[in-house]
């Protein structure tokens, strides 16, 4: 199956951006690709509050999840929107950082709130506290899809094995990890992480990224470290989408996942264990 990676340079214009976002979709399917897939926070990459709220939607009225829908309907495509940061009704304001898949047809097939939020200091200077603008799911989500069961998590997530596993278990043979990356611990750590995650469950690891300097009108330039991944079954890196923008080709043998797991079976070999 042919599948792209839109790997993206968003500003905090969530306008600006879905153009970019639309062409390169369509770019993708002219290339062939039955499904597609977006970054985390494909509409609008902010650390400013106050400027998400001026600019963010309610899912009910947002314009990047619109046009998207329509667009995936009219190109007869899979699409895996990463996420969109999204206002909700919570009494303090805080946001969604919710992954969508799309059908062919335009509907969404299943909604994903990332659950871990990147509360971390990874160096003196570069301090994240995700959860004072963001407020995390709770229930971890499986899509069905007509090429298999899809295990959605996003970013900060993949440090978590034990929510692949549970998707894993549930019957997933893709795990989808759109991310915006901190650059340093991108550098340290995608790769292992990613090729880890497909190791002990399984499956594909399907990881399209943010790349670049985010342009930005409200707060502080953000770096991500781009290297959107496709990883194997077995662990391999089948894509590696580098550190520029586009649309990052590759195809799914979904044959390769009876393969690994019938050579080495961990998911059925889990036993349940006391302690410690």
């Amino acid at each position: 199956m042919k599948t792209a990676l839109l790997q993206l340079n968003v500003t905090d214009d969530p306008v600006a951006n879905l153009a970019v976002t639309l062409g390169y979709l369509r770019d993708a399917a002219a290339q062939g690709a039955a499904f597609v897939l977006t970054p985390e926070v494909t509409n609008c990459l902010s650390t400013s509050r106050a400027h998400q709220n001026e600019v963010l939607s309610h899912q009910q009225e947002d314009a990047t999840l619109a046009a998207l829908r329509d667009e995936a309907k009219t190109l007869g495509v899979w699409l895996l929107i990463g996420s969109l940061a999204l206002k909700t009704r919570d009494r303090d304001g805080r946001f969604a950082n919710r992954s969508f898949m799309i059908t062919p047809e335009g509907a969404i097939a299943a909604w994903y709130d990332k659950i871990h939020m990147f509360d971390v200091d990874v160096t003196p200077e570069e301090t994240w506290r995700e959860s004072e603008g963001y407020r995390p799911g709770s229930r971890a989500v499986l899509a069905q899809t007509a090429f298999g069961a899809v295990g959605m998590t996003v970013c900060y997530d993949v440090r978590f094995p034990k929510l692949h596993a549970a998707l894993a278990g549930a019957g997933a043979e893709i795990l989808t990890v759109p991310a915006a990356f901190s650059p340093v611990t991108g550098a340290a750590h995608w790769h292992t992480l990613l090729r880890a995650r497909a190791i002990e469950t399984g499956c594909f690891v399907i990881a399209p990224a943010q790349t670049g300097e985010h342009q930005s009108t409200k707060h502080k330039t953000r770096h991500t470290y781009g290297h959107s991944l496709v990883v194997s079954p077995w662990g391999e890196v089948q894509l590696d989408g580098g550190t520029a923008p586009g649309v990052y080709m590759t195809d799914l043998d979904m044959g390769e996942v009876t393969k690994a797991r019938g050579r080495v079976p961990s998911l059925e070999n889990a036993r349940s264990f006391d302690g410690p």
